[in-house]
């Protein structure tokens, strides 16, 4: 049975789950769906179609599932949010809807989004995910798995961070950035440093792994090849390992150019 606080409103036609906790002037919309054990605290409001799953924390004052502040949105269109189980948004987030008839705004699960962070229409995140304060994501965004974005980072509209990336604080991510790689900003541009070696190795890659992709990042960044040029060394002269695969995939198709 959910446990709700006097003061919140959780509107009829809202699904909660067991033991879903509503706190104090928390406002719960018609079409919201709680997944069990999943925390609203005070202030918090969950709007529009939106599904949250369990064992989330959705701290005070944030906003899920709020109209997309997309121009091309028309009046009673019907787009959703999704958020996976225990993933938490910290204080004065905003998750918004999507802008299209049946566009997502998607959080996996076991994310982090912190304080003042904002996913627009159509934002993918992966799982494991983890956005710093003040991370800002346009339309469209994607960060895969395992990705983490430092604070006050802003990600312009259609770019992807690849899955295990680490792009540090104050980034202005332009194009995509690459899976397994650590990167920051460099008079004025995303630079991107070399594999991310701590990350990596805490979640369990080889060393022989992450020295396949340290020499598959000299060949991309360091020895002044074109990166055509460089992604045919990578491939030829790089054991294949499935990382390497992905990260040759990865600069093959994307449609916004890789920093």
């Amino acid at each position: 049975m959910a446990n709700i606080h006097p003061t919140a409103i959780v509107e009829d036609g809202a699904q909660l789950g067991a033991d879903v906790e509503v706190g104090p002037y928390a406002h719960i919309g018609p079409f919201a769906k709680i997944g069990a054990g999943t925390v609203v605290k005070q202030g918090a409001i969950v709007d529009g179609h939106t599904t949250i799953g369990e064992k989330c924390q959705i701290f005070p004052y944030a906003i899920i599932g709020m109209k997309t502040q997309d121009l091309k949105y028309k009046d009673g269109s019907t787009s959703y949010v999704e958020i996976g189980d225990r993933t938490v948004i910290r204080e004065f987030a905003t998750v918004h809807l999507g802008t299209a008839d049946g566009e997502k705004t998607i959080i996996g699960s076991d994310c982090l989004f912190m304080c003042y962070c904002h996913a627009a229409h159509g934002v993918i995140l992966g799982d494991h995910v983890i956005c710093s304060n003040s991370v800002q994501l346009a339309g469209d965004v994607h960060l895969q798995d395992w990705a983490i974005v430092g604070g006050c980072s802003a990600a312009h509209q259609f770019c992807t961070v690849g899955a295990h990336a680490m792009v540090g604080g104050m980034t202005k991510i332009r194009q995509d950035f690459p899976p397994y790689m650590l990167g920051d900003m460099v008079d004025g541009a995303t630079k991107v440093i070399g594999p991310n070696v701590v990350g990596l190795t805490r979640r369990g890659f080889s060393k022989d792994v992450i020295r396949a992709l340290k020499e598959a990042h000299r060949f991309l960044y360091r020895d002044g090849l074109n990166r055509t040029q460089a992604l045919e060394r990578v491939e030829n002269d790089v054991e294949p390992y499935d990382e390497i695969k992905a990260l040759v995939a990865f600069y093959r198709n994307s449609q916004r150019g890789v920093s």
